[in-house]
């Protein structure tokens, strides 16, 4: 009897190989960005996308000043709009060259954890508002 079943497990398996093979060849990743919310979201700054590997303290902080920026401004204005949410770069490229430019590297991660705090906590409200406007 537990021969059996073993026989049947293991032919189960060979007869789904063929399967999981046709799915994983499926799923070739891709550079191109799609998203379903918002598709015409602007492109990051050129600097950010070529920044060098040693520097990428720097694009992570931009990114961390811009959601807390989109967050913070959807809360204010309770308003989920595309424009709203994913405004141009530019407030927060101004804030980074303003404000942390000329920071040291643990000075920027530092900004950094700030800034993913002030995002967190403006998260759930925005989220709810986004929710609502079925733009999350």
């Amino acid at each position: 009897m537990k021969q059996a079943q073993h026989l049947t497990l293991a032919a189960l398996a060979l007869s789904l190989m063929p399967t999981f093979a046709v799915a994983e060849r499926n799923l070739v990743p891709t550079l191109d960005r799609s998203f379903d919310v918002c598709p015409d979201r602007p492109a990051e700054p050129v600097w950010m996308q070529e920044i060098p590997l040693r520097q990428a303290y720097q694009r992570v902080l931009v990114q961390d000043i811009y959601r807390a920026q989109n967050l913070e401004r959807i809360v204010e204005t309770g308003s989920c709009d595309c424009e709203i949410r994913f405004p141009s770069w530019d407030d927060a490229e101004a804030m980074f060259r303003e404000v942390h430019a000329s920071d040291e590297r643990w000075e920027m991660l530092q900004a950094s954890d700030a800034y993913n705090r002030r995002a967190n906590a403006a998260r759930p409200a925005a989220k709810a508002i986004c929710d609502a406007a079925g733009n999350w």
